[in-house]
């Protein structure tokens, strides 16, 4: 079969370009660019890079126009519903579902890393007492290469892996040590004979004076989160890792990179601005005045949670968590909460009306996810940060592929200059 090619005319010049057409498994193909410029002095022009494939991966597809995201192949929902957080993260860093002792032998290596060292809590306690965790979180991730040097090699593959590990490892510890620090109790220190997520629950409300139970519902729900937020292809949080990453920098300063990204609230902010907007709106009579109002150009009123930039359908993951939401309220005897109708009923009265449908404006997986998050009893400053811990898998598997790439460099995108052409410096005395 012949290589595809696009041919690209200029009828002023006579010149013409002829692109490789690069094709992937499924979806879009892309014209190959990268000797635009060296053979006919052209850039081409992608405010916000969305119509742009930055790398080849194997990892993560999402199909915005049909409403599917896949891990290596596998539908979020099947996942959602039969696998684990941490077989999800085996799927991602390796491939592959893992057999029963693959998993086993990778569970181990991820509790032999969930301890972090002494010294960081020195690193923490050096924080105000109202920081917002998001920026301890940033801080101490970027400073785990002064601790850990023996995953400093980027091109030796078992350093990859242990940093990898280590990664998802610490990530709740350091996310729990930051929720403690913030509301002044003792940090608690990890319990291997948990499972994951039973793990984060236990160190993030458990308190020395007494013992904590943890619910299962609460850790299924939990686990359930962070396998719908493990990875979405290459987001801004994502694409910000392999930035970072790609100019040879240390795997965790590229790691404190992604989290600073995922703390803007057009990214991982997005859940705790949606709990925000619910409290605004506050009954569900008032739920048609606010959709006059973010149907109004000239309001500065914003409904969150609705919306994507990839997906023109409705968010797979939102199904999954309504789902969810509904099971972990029954569960805690919360199955009327206000918040919980309210935004159930706002989500049919945005579905049936016509400038919504029209725009392809659906629930994304923000919608929800802050509805659970706040059941389980934490304060919206912690929302985003549970999105970083289960994000960490997507950066790490992503930093591994792009790190081993061949044909990664170092990133560098040009731009269209707007500026003064050229000018001559007039000496201060002489401006008159």
């Amino acid at each position: 079969m012949a290589e595809k090619k696009l041919i690209l005319n200029d009828p002023d010049s006579g010149k013409s370009a002829e692109l490789p057409v690069r094709t992937g498994t499924t979806g879009p193909d892309a014209a190959d660019i990268s000797s635009l410029y060296r053979e006919h002095g052209l850039f081409t022009y992608d405010p916000g890079f969305v119509s742009t494939a930055s790398c080849r991966s194997d990892i993560t597809f999402i199909d915005g126009d049909q409403g599917l995201l896949m891990y290596r192949g596998y539908s979020i929902e099947e996942l959602a519903q039969h696998s684990t957080f941490l077989e999800v993260a085996y799927l991602s860093l390796y491939g592959e579902l893992p057999k029963k002792t693959q998993l086993e032998e990778f569970t181990d290596s991820i509790r032999y890393h969930t301890m972090i060292h002494e010294a960081l809590k020195s690193f923490f306690r050096g924080f105000h007492y109202d920081a917002h965790p998001m920026a301890m979180m940033t801080g101490v991730v970027g400073s785990l290469s002064a601790f850990y040097h023996d995953s400093l090699d980027i091109t030796d593959a078992r350093a990859q892996e242990i940093f990898a590990h280590r990664m998802i490892a610490k990530m709740p510890t350091i996310a729990a040590c930051a929720y403690k620090h913030s509301i002044g109790q003792p940090f608690i220190y990890p319990r291997n004979d948990l499972a994951y997520c039973e793990n984060f629950l236990h160190m993030l409300f458990a308190v020395p004076c007494e013992e904590y139970e943890v619910d299962p519902v609460a850790a299924q729900a939990l686990d359930m989160l962070f396998i719908l937020h493990a990875d979405h292809e290459q987001n801004a949080s994502t694409s910000t890792v392999r930035l970072a990453g790609s100019s040879g920098t240390n795997p965790y300063a590229a790691m404190a990179a992604g989290i600073a990204c995922l703390w803007g609230p057009a990214h991982g902010g997005a859940n705790e601005a949606v709990l925000n907007m619910l409290e605004e709106v506050g009954d569900v009579s008032q739920i048609p005045k606010y959709i006059e109002k973010a149907k109004d150009k000239n309001d500065p009123f914003r409904l969150m949670g609705f919306g994507h930039r990839v997906y023109k359908n409705y968010d797979p993951r939102a199904t999954v968590i309504r789902g969810m939401c509904h099971k972990l309220l029954k569960r805690m005897g919360k199955e009327n909460d206000p918040l919980f109708e309210l935004a159930l009923e706002l989500e049919q009265r945005a579905l049936n009306d016509d400038y919504f449908k029209e725009k392809k404006l659906y629930p994304n997986v923000d919608f929800y996810s802050g509805i659970i998050y706040k059941a389980l009893g934490l304060q919206t400053n912690m929302f985003t940060v549970m999105f970083a811990i289960a994000r960490t898998v997507g950066w790490v598997a992503h930093w591994q592929e792009m790190t081993n790439d061949p044909e990664q460099r170092i990133g560098r995108p040009r731009q269209i200059y707007t500026g003064p052409a050229q000018r001559k410096y007039v000496p201060l005395n002489k401006r008159g």
